[in-house]
């Protein structure tokens, strides 16, 4: 039994455009309307064709381009630490490569998977770097379906077949809460990231487990957008009970929500960390510019940037995923925390 093979005359006609206007679009040259543009992809999708069907890779020839799409307003990515060093990070390695970096911003994983699938389709991009996991994501089951090569910035259990490159948060949690626990503190809190992204589903379990190892007297956990005005207003809202009642440490899930912390507790006449103690993560610049300085669980998000790129830059068609945990992070102690009182 043959199969027959779709061909550029077919998605021209389901477009209702000329073959020439087709391989407009799939070369990316000027000629065309948005909209036109974007009813051919479509009609490609449809087909399932592409313009070349054989396999691309990042191994052992050039590629120009590799994409990075995000799913963060591009007001709350300007001021966030951690993509500013791991963007630096991926940078590093493009330049050894004489690649560039696409990148995109946009409202919801499902359109990031359009995005990539238009990306590839249209051969804009020879790789991808994926970031901020869900569960059941859309994007996994595209990539696997394309043949993208990519790379998957999360925990396995999130990214599917696909290859991936993570940090142990479980780990960290645990480790930050039994800091917390061994200083003295019976009442932590913790102020998370998104509900819906994996990382901080992941986040929040092992802080549920470590706060039930320790029988602390109270535990809380409040999800944000990372922003600093989201961290403000959850650590108001926690100090705000009665000194019997309100958490004695907070643990933050990103460095800027910290600084907002401190100012909150200042605002409302805490001293920390007599008070209060508190403890960032990421460990950017911003945790040493401040007073106190901000312990941290530290790692190196300009060094995981660049693994993340080296990754993408070693696969091979047809070889097995795998999986890389390439840290820790770790706790960085200074002037924010103490002892309860201390």
């Amino acid at each position: 039994m043959t199969t027959t093979r779709v061909t550029i005359k077919e998605v021209a006609a389901r477009a209702g455009v000329s073959k020439g206007a087709v391989s407009l679009a799939f070369n990316h040259k000027p000629g065309l309307s948005e909209a036109t543009r974007e009813r051919i992809f479509q009609a490609a999708r449809e087909l399932g064709w592409a313009p070349n069907p054989t396999a691309r890779t990042l191994a052992g020839s050039r590629v120009d381009v590799v994409g990075l799409a995000i799913c963060r307003p591009a007001r709350l990515l300007g001021l966030e630490p951690f993509y500013m060093e791991f963007v630096s990070g991926v940078e590093s390695v493009l330049t050894e490569h004489s690649c560039s970096l696409l990148l995109r911003l946009v409202r919801t994983v499902e359109e990031e998977a359009g995005i990539l699938e238009s990306w590839w389709r249209s051969r804009q991009i020879g790789g991808a770097i994926l970031v901020d996991f869900r569960a059941d994501d859309p994007r996994v089951a595209v990539a696997e379906r394309l043949g993208l090569p990519a790379v998957a910035v999360g925990h396995p259990s999130l990214t599917g077949r696909l290859t991936s490159v993570w940090t142990d948060d479980a780990t960290a949690v645990r480790e930050a809460v039994r800091y917390l626990g061994a200083l003295g503190h019976r009442r932590i809190a913790r102020v998370g990231g998104a509900a819906a992204l994996g990382h901080t589903a992941i986040r929040t379990a092992a802080f549920d487990e470590a706060a039930g190892a320790l029988e602390l007297a109270g535990a809380w956990q409040v999800t944000t957008d990372y922003s600093g005005e989201a961290g403000a207003r959850a650590t108001r809202s926690l100090l705000a009970a009665g000194p019997a009642d309100r958490p004695t440490a907070i643990v933050y899930d990103n460095d800027i929500m910290a600084v907002a912390g401190l100012s909150v507790a200042a605002e409302m006449g805490l001293s920390v960390p007599s008070d209060v103690s508190l403890l960032a993560w990421d460990d950017s610049q911003l945790c040493r510019l401040t007073r106190p300085t901000l312990s941290a669980m530290s790692h190196d998000v300009h060094g995981f940037g660049a693994e993340v790129a080296r990754t993408l830059f070693g696969l091979v068609p047809g070889a097995a995923a795998r999986s890389r945990r390439t840290d820790t992070p770790v706790l960085t102690p200074r002037g924010s925390t103490a002892p309860p009182g201390g």
